[in-house]
């Protein structure tokens, strides 16, 4: 009967077999073995590693056997009371001390405040020119390690209970008790027109503003909500002829053509830069304002480094 108890292949032994699969390498390989051998290397002898993974002396030593099985070389010597490194341990080092640093970086399971992360906070497109780049320096002067991903809303709610986002930031409001808010402004509304519009040499009532067509500017996920409402019963009958998720859309229509939009005053502040648009003072519609949160799964608040990143963005507002 043939021995099961074979030696562990090596690595680099030559055989008729196509190159295995860097899965299948690695499932071969006990990931401990690499533990114990940065142990061995860095404290410079088998009782001293022993102490610090809490194992005993001939756990260690067997390791060490089985590491040699898998590598082409003895990897370290006994000098002494300790053991001194080959050349190719200290080869072996250089990588393994760098990937077993990676994946504690990438775990960091101790809240570290000065691993690189990518912090994903998704928003509208409207949303992420107005707060992103107050966002950004508020995170950068404070954990200037951390990274910014910026992505659209979809599914807001589905995006945080499954993690797919870190934050959210919203006009709406999520009934999911697993998830937070935190509203960070409130922005009034204002009705924009273009230059020179034929209303604004007429006077401002709602009867005169009824006779022009109107164009929508709809946030990415909003659906109807009482704020909307209250702005359909002071058009009442409003002729809706053109509606986009794309500000710059809208703002470029309004501005070549007699169409007014209802749009957030900070919007139509930095719209004004680009395109020929004037606010039209109406003070029905001036008194209504529009509330822009930041949402995030609770469960987050574990995680020391994005509570941290919650905190910066609120005093940010």
């Amino acid at each position: 009967m043939e021995s099961t108890n074979l030696p562990a292949k090596r690595i680099n032994e030559p055989g008729g077999e196509d190159k295995p699969h860097v899965f299948r390498t690695l499932r071969n390989i006990d990931l401990n073995l690499l533990t114990i051998f940065e142990a061995v290397y860095v404290h410079k002898g088998i009782v001293n590693a022993a102490k610090i993974l809490n194992l005993t002396p001939s756990a260690i030593s067997q390791s060490i056997q089985k590491l040699r099985a898998i590598f082409p070389d003895p990897l370290f010597i006994r000098k002494g009371q300790g053991v001194t490194p080959t050349a190719y341990a200290t080869h072996l080092h250089e990588y393994i001390s760098q990937g077993l640093e990676s994946i504690l970086g990438a775990l960091d399971l101790t809240g570290s405040y000065d691993k690189q992360r990518t912090i994903t906070i998704g928003t509208s497109a409207s949303l992420g020119v107005l707060v992103m780049p107050a966002i950004y320096q508020a995170i950068k002067q404070h954990a200037p390690q951390l990274l910014i991903r910026n992505v659209m809303v979809t599914e807001p709610e589905t995006q945080l209970a499954q993690f797919q986002t870190d934050l959210i930031i919203d006009t709406n409001s999520f009934s999911a008790r697993a998830l937070g808010q935190n509203v960070l402004y409130a922005d009034s509304l204002t009705l924009v027109c273009r230059k020179q519009h034929p209303a604004l040499a007429e006077p401002l009532t709602i009867d005169n503003l009824r006779q022009y067509e109107h164009s929508s500017f709809v946030t990415d996920g909003q659906g109807p909500s009482p704020l909307r409402q209250r702005i359909d019963e002071l058009f009442p009958e409003r002729q809706i002829s053109f509606s986009s998720y794309n500000m710059f859309t809208v703002a470029s229509l309004i501005g070549s053509s007699d169409m007014l939009c209802v749009m957030p005053a900070r919007l139509f502040n930095l719209l004004r830069k680009c395109w020929p648009l004037e606010s039209i003072p109406l003070s029905q519609l001036n008194e209504e304002s529009l509330e822009i949160s930041l949402h995030y799964n609770k469960l987050s608040l574990r995680d020391p480094v994005l509570e941290n990143v919650i905190n910066v963005i609120r005093q940010a507002f």
